[in-house]
C-alpha cells in the first residue's frame, strides 16, 4: 500500500476550483470514486497530457467536468464505445472510463461486454449504487430483488446482474471490486487496474441515499449509515476462500477477482493492420 496523497495537492493540481462545489448529494459516493482515481494518477505519476477520462450520463458523469484532465462526456451507455475508438487511434493515451451501474449495464450492457470481449487497453470504473440515481430512481440491472424504487414501488421482483461474474464471462482480463468505504483498498485497486495491460474492470459498492438508501433502509438510509452497512457487510476474496456459500449470501467480496494477461486488442490489431499493408490491401 503507497502512501495517501495530501488533498490539497489533489485539489490544487487536478481540479478547476472554479466550478466547485458539485452537484452530489450529501453521501453520494462518486466523491469517494473520483479521489480514488486521482490518488492513484498521482501515485503513478501519469502525465495529466496523456489522461483521458470518459464518461457516461448519470451522477458520475460529471466528476470529469471539474478536472484539469481531457475528457469526453458522452451519450448514455456509450462510453466503453468511445473509449474504444479513442486507444485505437491513440494507444499512447491512459483512457480511464467511468459510469454508474445503469449507465454500463442496462443501456450501456452490449459496449461494456464486447470492450470486455475484445481486451482492449482501457480501464472502466462503474460506480454501482444499485439505482438510477440520476434519472429518476428507476431500478437498474444491479438492484437487489424486493427493493423499492419508483419504477418498482410495491418491491423488485427481477433478478440482478452480477458484474463482475459478467465480465469474467464476457473475457475481461482484470476484474476487481471494492467499495466507497474502504477507500485506501479502492485506491489501489484503482491503480493496479490502470496498469493493467488489457481491460480492466473494477466495480465499487457506492452509496445513494437520496434515491436508494431513504427506501430501503435495510442498507442505510444516510450515506453514513450506507458506508457502515458497506463495512459490516464486506469480506476480502482471501477470507472469502474459506467461507461456505450460505454464509457468503449476501456479503461484498472485495479485492482482485482475476488477473491474467492476454494479447491487447489495439496493439494486436495494429500488427494486423501492418500484414493487411504488405500485402497491398489498405
Amino acid at each position: 500500500m503507497a502512501k495517501i496523497i495530501p488533498q490539497a495537492t489533489i485539489l490544487e493540481k487536478y481540479f478547476v476550483t472554479s466550478t466547485l462545489p458539485t452537484q452530489w448529494c450529501p453521501g453520494c459516493g462518486a466523491g469517494g470514486i473520483g479521489h480514488a482515481v486521482l490518488q492513484a494518477i498521482e501515485r503513478m505519476q501519469l502525465d495529466p497530457k496523456k489522461v483521458v477520462l470518459v464518461s457516461g450520463i448519470g451522477c458520475n458523469g460529471h466528476f470529469t467536468r471539474h478536472l484539469r484532465l481531457d475528457d469526453l462526456h458522452v451519450l448514455h451507455g456509450r462510453a466503453p464505445a468511445v473509449a474504444t475508438g479513442l486507444k485505437m487511434a491513440r494507444p499512447d493515451l491512459e483512457i480511464i472510463v467511468i459510469q454508474g451501474d445503469g449507465d454500463a449495464a442496462s443501456i450501456g450492457g452490449n459496449h461494456l461486454i464486447h470492450a470486455a470481449r475484445r481486451n482492449i487497453g482501457i480501464t472502466t470504473i462503474v460506480s454501482n449504487n444499485y439505482i438510477y440515481g440520476r434519472t429518476g430512481g428507476q431500478y437498474s440491472p444491479t438492484t437487489p430483488k424486493k427493493s423499492i424504487s419508483t419504477s418498482s414501488p410495491f418491491g423488485l421482483e427481477d433478478p440482478p446482474f452480477e458484474l463482475c461474474n459478467l465480465m469474467v464471462g464476457a473475457g475481461a482480463t482484470f476484474v476487481a471490486r471494492g467499495t466507497s468505504y474502504h477507500i485506501i483498498q479502492l485506491i489501489d485497486l484503482v491503480e493496479r487496474a490502470i496498469k493493467h495491460p488489457g481491460f480492466a474492470f473494477l466495480e465499487v459498492i457506492a452509496p445513494c441515499p437520496t434515491s436508494y438508501g431513504r427506501k430501503n433502509p435495510e442498507t442505510g438510509i444516510t450515506g453514513p449509515q450506507m458506508l457502515q452497512w458497506q463495512k459490516e457487510n464486506s469480506v476480502s476474496i482471501k477470507k472469502a476462500a474459506h467461507m461456505s456459500e450460505e454464509s457468503l449470501r449476501g456479503k461484498i467480496v472485495t479485492g482482485i477477482l482475476l488477473d491474467r494477461i492476454e494479447p491487447e486488442y489495439s496493439a494486436a490489431y495494429a500488427k494486423v493492420r501492418q500484414r493487411a499493408q504488405k500485402g497491398g490491401l489498405a
